[in-house]
């Protein structure tokens, strides 16, 4: 298979069934942002170190950079604007990024974001340590992390799972 040969995908992404013909070395990031207009998936240093570009691909966190579209092929997928509530409402860990100032820039927030969901799924009552550990693929230059570990010990506390 060449790089531009087009290859057929179909996913879910944040509940919504998608089908599109792609270029076989199409990234995941790519295809989100460009074909399906999901801008919220941010690429940073796209080769799968900061974090940035982070989705859920079948509930597990997933560095999009450095996966290929076709590789999503019959998965379900979460980016950042799947953490929306029906109305429009901000996700109990948005929330408590929110007020806790767990972002600044904002650029990798939505890396962390998904992150964080993924781990307080399964979760309860982290330490700061653990949070850290759990958060240390993802980096951020403005915040200096404790309003991250914070808005993830709000956030456990808020989130009804």
């Amino acid at each position: 298979m060449e790089a531009h040969d087009e290859v057929t995908v179909t996913v879910t992404v944040n509940g919504e069934r998608y089908r599109r013909s792609v270029p076989a070395r199409t990234t995941a990031a790519d295809f989100l942002r460009d074909e399906l207009e999901l801008t919220g998936t941010h690429l940073g240093c796209e080769h799968g170190v900061c974090g940035a570009c982070t989705v859920l691909v079948d509930g597990r966190s997933t560095r999009s950079c450095i996966l290929y579209a076709p590789q999503l092929d019959g998965t379900e997928v979460t980016t950042v604007e799947g953490l929306e509530g029906a109305g429009g409402e901000l996700h109990p860990i948005q929330q408590a990024f929110r007020e806790c100032h767990g972002l600044q820039c904002g650029f990798c927030t939505p890396g962390f974001l998904l992150t964080v969901h993924e781990y307080l799924r399964d979760v309860r009552g982290p330490q700061d340590a653990e949070i850290r550990a759990a958060l240390s693929g993802n980096l951020c230059r403005c915040t200096g992390y404790q309003g991250i570990v914070s808005a993830v010990r709000r956030a456990d506390e808020e989130w009804v799972r």
